[in-house]
Parts: structure tokens; C-alpha cells; sequence
């Protein structure tokens, strides 16, 4: 254990960062069981595949030592939504068992459970078809669903204020990872001894190394953890949040009249929609633009294929820097921080996207790093409105976050459709320019209303009883106060 000094700023490592680590490699590992089955599909195709299965292992010997299977296209689409049947369901109940019981043991049963899944997910398509691989997809997203909920909040337990938006992108930078990895490690898995099954047994054997790790270094809140020093216990505690965190055995039922009419969350819920059917439409229907328009096969090379995720988690700490630099400015609040950060992650991606509809075909590269630049630019939202439940509600973030995060992953399942309507004919680039301006709206209108309606000041339905009088007493801003100026943070001291 690294220790720390008054006020846990003259040492880099704190306790509070190990918990963000962790939680760093529980995104990588959920992000690439996510995505496993989408790489796998193209070393476990039969022969009605051949082209992309041989691509994958490289001689039909290899390929005869495992069972192999032809799949429809439509029951490929089936396996890989499944996944998010069973993701949007346990969202919002994992936000409350969070705030309830803590993060620490949620995410720890839910990774297990994953884990185990993982395993099985060999066996269960040998027994019982792409049929029963679906149930077990299915499963595995109802045990990742509380993942973004109990990692908020852990996060609103654990972050200081002035620290929350880097603490965060250290959390959520891991999904990235989790995804390069398994983009780049999966064809060498499955030429190996192991198979294409091997794909699955060690993404799941490493959940197991994840879980002993999580169990021995995490705590639900700092209070909980046993190694951590007093004097950051003490930074946390004074530095987290305005109002007072409620005990979670004793917390007052959540507010759900008041969070559906706070306009500040309703703001944030539209711009977290928006932005996933930017996104989505970005990473699920990129690759077939560029294959139909610019001949480019993204999903053949693991290098392109992880290129838009590999920049997105370097902008992502070049943000976080540029954050820091911004917060030094004494002047500069966190307010302008969020939506500064929010509208270069929306209008950018918002701007590329126009404009990668008007590359010509003949300037390929062009297209491929505009590509790049779009999806990776989009970490800036990372500072921006994904942290912006902590701000809003320290004791309620996780389930804001999973009331935001349900309603976006519909958003995320509908723009696919979407897309699917508009272009009936792949090779047609005017079809294809409606669909980025559909892309583009969504990008300008939910920035645009996190703008004028968003707010980082805690919500007077966060502590209804507590905040009120504790905010007023040590001169601090409440929510729709704005007489009361919020006191500068220069380096943890108020």
C-alpha cells in the first residue's frame, strides 16, 4: 500500500486509485466478454464461412480438431443481441442494490456469474445449438447489467470532487482496453492448441484472477477499506461531495418523483440516449459504409478493427490532462468543465460524421482516419455528462446511472434498425449522408439541451433532510441557488 501524505496529494497511487484500477480491468474484462462472441463467429463458421473461417485458422487441419457450425445471418444477429435482452433489465434494480449494499459484492457475484458463463459458452452451443447459446447470453447480460450502475456508485463513494471526472475515465477507459485486446488477441487464440473455444476459457479463467484481486483490494467506501490511511480517509470524506452521504442501511427510499421531474436529470438522460445512437451507429454500421463506399474491409484486419478504440482511450487521459490544466484555472468552473468537455465529445463526432458522408471514394485513408478521430474524440464525454449523475446525486448515482444507461442501450438497439430502413441499397452514398445526419441531429439537439438544462450542483432530492441545512451552514451552492457561490478547490484544499 502506497501511503499518503495530508490530504493524500503528495503521493500519486492513494487507495482511491487501486479502487479505479480494479475497476478499470472489471470494464476490460466485461467489455471483452461482450464482444468474444463477435470474433468467435468467424473462427467457429462451417463451411458455409469457409472464406472468413480460414482467414482465421490457418489450415483445415487445424479447423477439423473443433466442432464447427453454419450459421443463417439471422441467427448470428440473434446471438449477438441477446446479450443486451438480459443488460437492460438488471440495470436499474443494480443501481439500487448498489446504493443499498455496495458496489464491492455486486460486482464481484456479477463478474463470477459472468465468468462461469463464459466458460460454458463452448459447451452450451455443442448441446444445444445457437438456441442455447442465446439463453447463455442472455444470463451473461443479466450479471453484467449492474456494471456501470455499481461502478458509479463506488465512484460517488470514493472520488473527490475535484478528482471525479479522472477518477471516472480511469474506470471507464477500461472498456476500451477490454475490447483492443480482444480484437487483438482472439485470432492467435484461436490458432493455438486451444481453439476457438479457448477464446472463452481465458477471457473466463481471467475473470477468476480479477475476482481474488477485487476481494482482497476493494471496499465499498473508503469507511470499509482496512489499509487505507486516516489522512486520506479524511481527504475523501471532506472533499467527495456538498451534502452529507447517507448511511446505506439508512437511506431514505429514492426519491423517483423528484428525479423524473429535475430537469438537470432529464437533460442528462436525453444526452446519454443520444449519444448512444451516435455511437452505435459509429461502431455497428461504420464498417459496412466503409466496405460498400470505400472497399475497405475493417473487420478483416484486427489493426483497423481496434484503431477507433485505441486512439479513444489515448484522447481519453489527453482529456483528463486538459481537465487538470482547465481546473488549475481558478476561474473556470466545474459546470463549464462538464458541458465544455460534453460538446467537443458530441459536436466534433456530430461535424466528422457530415463530413465522412462527402469524403471521395477514391481517398480512402481520408475516411479511415476521419473514422478514427470521430469514434475517439467521443471520450471526451468521459469529463462530461458520464460523470454528471455523481454530480447531481452522490447517493443516488448508481441509479440514476442505471435508469440512464437502460433507456440509452434501447437507443443503441434501435439505431441499427434505423439504419436498416434508410439504406436500402449499401452502395448508394446518398442513403448512407441521411443516415449521418440523422446521427449528427441526435449529437447536436442532446448536447444542446445538456447545455442550457444540465447542472452540477447537488439536487436538494439527493438529501432531502440533510443538504438544505448543512450547505447553508458551511456557505456552499444548492441546486437552484444561485446566490451561493461555490468555493474554489485548488489542489484538495476548499
Amino acid at each position: 500500500m502506497v501511503k499518503t501524505g495530508k490530504y493524500a496529494n503528495d503521493k500519486i497511487i492513494g487507495v482511491r486509485h487501486v479502487q479505479c484500477i480494479l475497476c478499470f480491468f472489471c470494464l476490460s474484462l466485461a467489455y471483452a466478454w461482450r464482444v468474444n462472441l463477435s470474433v468467435a463467429l468467424v473462427a467457429m463458421s462451417g463451411p458455409s464461412n469457409a472464406t472468413e473461417a480460414n482467414a482465421t485458422l490457418d489450415s483445415s487441419e487445424e479447423a477439423a480438431e473443433f466442432d464447427l457450425f453454419s450459421f443463417t445471418e439471422s441467427e448470428k444477429s440473434y446471438m449477438l443481441s441477446s446479450f443486451f435482452w438480459g443488460y437492460i433489465v438488471t440495470q436499474v434494480p443494480g443501481g439500487y442494490i448498489a446504493q443499498r449494499y455496495g458496489a464491492k459484492m455486486l460486482l464481484m457475484v456479477g463478474l463470477v456469474a459472468c465468468a462461469i458463463l463464459t466458460l460454458l459458452t463452448p459447451l452450451s452451443l455443442k448441446l444445444g445449438g445457437w438456441q442455447a447459446l442465446c439463453v447463455v447470453r442472455v444470463l451473461e447480460g443479466l450479471t453484467q447489467g449492474a456494471v456501470h450502475p455499481a461502478t458509479h456508485s463506488l465512484l460517488a463513494k470514493w472520488a473527490p470532487a475535484n478528482e471525479r471526472g479522472m477518477l471516472a475515465t480511469i474506470c471507464y477507459s477500461g472498456a476500451q482496453f477490454g475490447t483492443i485486446m480482444m480484437l487483438a488477441t482472439s485470432g492467435f487464440i484461436a490458432d493455438s492448441f486451444a481453439g476457438w473455444p479457448g477464446i472463452f476459457y481465458f477471457g473466463g479463467l481471467c475473470g477468476f484472477v480479477w475476482v481474488l484481486l477485487w476481494w482482497i483490494f476493494a471496499a465499498s467506501t473508503p469507511e470499509e477499506h482496512k489499509r487505507i490511511t486516516r489522512e486520506e480517509l479524511k481527504f475523501i470524506e471532506e472533499t467527495r461531495s456538498v451534502g452529507k452521504m447517507q448511511d446505506a442501511r439508512k437511506m431514505a427510499p429514492t426519491p423517483w418523483g423528484s428525479i423524473f421531474t429535475s430537469m438537470p436529470f432529464l437533460s442528462l438522460l436525453v444526452v446519454h440516449c443520444t449519444h448512444m445512437w451516435g455511437f452505435w451507429t459509429l461502431l455497428t454500421q461504420i464498417p459496412s459504409y466503409m466496405k460498400n463506399i470505400y472497399s475497405i474491409d475493417i473487420k478483416s484486419s484486427s489493426l483497423l478493427s481496434s484503431l477507433p478504440y485505441t486512439v479513444m482511450m489515448i484522447l481519453s487521459f489527453f482529456f483528463v490532462w486538459l481537465s487538470k490544466v482547465l481546473q488549475n484555472n481558478k476561474s473556470i468552473s466545474t459546470s463549464f468543465n462538464r458541458k465544455f468537455f460534453n460538446t467537443v465529445g458530441h459536436w466534433i463526432p456530430m461535424l466528422s460524421l457530415i463530413g465522412l458522408g462527402y469524403v471521395p471514394q477514391e481517398n480512402s485513408v481520408l475516411a479511415v482516419v476521419l473514422l478514427t478521430l470521430t469514434v475517439g474524440i467521443s471520450a471526451a464525454t468521459y469529463l462530461g455528462f458520464q460523470v454528471n449523475h455523481i454530480d447531481l446525486s452522490p447517493n443516488y448515482a448508481g441509479t440514476l446511472m442505471g435508469i440512464t444507461n437502460a433507456a440509452a442501450n434501447v437507443m443503441s438497439g434501435l439505431a441499427p434498425l434505423a439504419v436498416g430502413q434508410i439504406v436500402k441499397h449499401p452502395e448508394n452514398v446518398s442513403e448512407w449522408r441521411t443516415v449521418f445526419f440523422v446521427a449528427a441531429f441526435f449529437y447536436f439537439i442532446g448536447n444542446l439541451l445538456f447545455v442550457v438544462f444540465g447542472r452540477t450542483e447537488i439536487q436538494k432530492w439527493d438529501t432531502p433532510d440533510m443538504v438544505d441545512e448543512e450547505s447553508i451552514e458551511a456557505g456552499l451552492p444548492l441546486a437552484g441557488d444561485k446566490s451561493r457561490q461555490p468555493i474554489p478547490i485548488a489542489n484538495g484544499k476548499p
